[in-house]
């Protein structure tokens, strides 16, 4: 493998809510299992700030700092040679530069969209406000917190650790088998939340199937800070 992309993800808010395996089924990939959490399927909305964006070791113009948006689940995959592999796999992806929209659903088969988007991170010594807004026809949606200045090492077996630990990413492609990725970055610390704010329609954003978290509370939210990632080019692994 060869890094395919380097970059900084930070103020990572994560927003987990439960739902029954089979409202994600259909998203997937060939190949592997969903990884719950005793016993429970989470899926998460997650903003974050893309920063010091790398392709190939080379900054692309006027695409090196952006938002994105995602909605996600958990999966996992047992190869033959090894240990289970954990990732995510990404329902639909947000960001505003139509150019990463377009190497990521061309070269890659992702299920990015471009929207326009903002974000504000604003710290005192009392608190660290974080918030995302994206426009989807029309109509603004937003992911927010408010918590603690200061970071907290994310305990071993906590639900946080699950979230955050999952190093590969999962791509359901057109010809129905499973491509791989892995990426790579060291563990995380997370700030302790003081309050959220959710207003999303996940039903526009994506699809009826998740019209039932309008309604619902997040199970939890997080705020990690993040830190440098690197994201290793397709393995070439394809999972029939």
């Amino acid at each position: 493998m060869s890094t395919f992309l380097t970059a900084e993800w930070r103020k990572l808010i994560m927003a987990q809510y439960e739902v029954e395996p089979l409202t994600i089924t259909p998203w997937l990939p060939r190949g592997l299992e969903l990884d719950l959490f005793h016993g429970r399927c989470y899926v998460s909305l997650v903003g974050f700030l893309f920063d010091r964006v790398r392709l190939k070791g080379l900054p692309i113009p006027f695409h090196t700092r952006f938002e994105e948006v995602n909605l996600r689940f958990y999966v996992k995959r047992t190869p033959s040679d090894g240990p289970p592999r954990r990732g995510v796999v990404f329902i639909r992806e947000f960001v505003p530069r139509a150019a990463i929209t377009f190497v990521a659903n061309t070269f890659y088969q992702e299920r990015y969209a471009t929207l326009p988007t903002h974000s504000s991170i604003a710290s005192t010594p009392q608190s660290l406000d974080v918030q995302y807004s994206w426009k989807h026809s029309g109509r603004w949606h937003s992911l927010g917190v408010e918590a603690s200045p200061n970071p907290q090492p994310i305990a071993a077996g906590s639900e946080e650790e699950f979230i955050t630990e999952h190093y590969w990413g999962y791509t359901k492609r057109r010809d129905d088998s499973t491509s791989a990725y892995e990426v790579q970055h060291p563990r995380w610390e997370t700030y302790p939340i003081l309050r959220h704010a959710i207003d999303v329609d996940f039903a526009a954003l994506y699809s009826e199937a998740f019209a039932v978290l309008n309604r619902q509370e997040p199970a939890s939210v997080l705020l990690s800070e993040g830190s440098s990632v690197s994201v290793q080019s397709d393995t070439g692994e394809r999972i029939a």
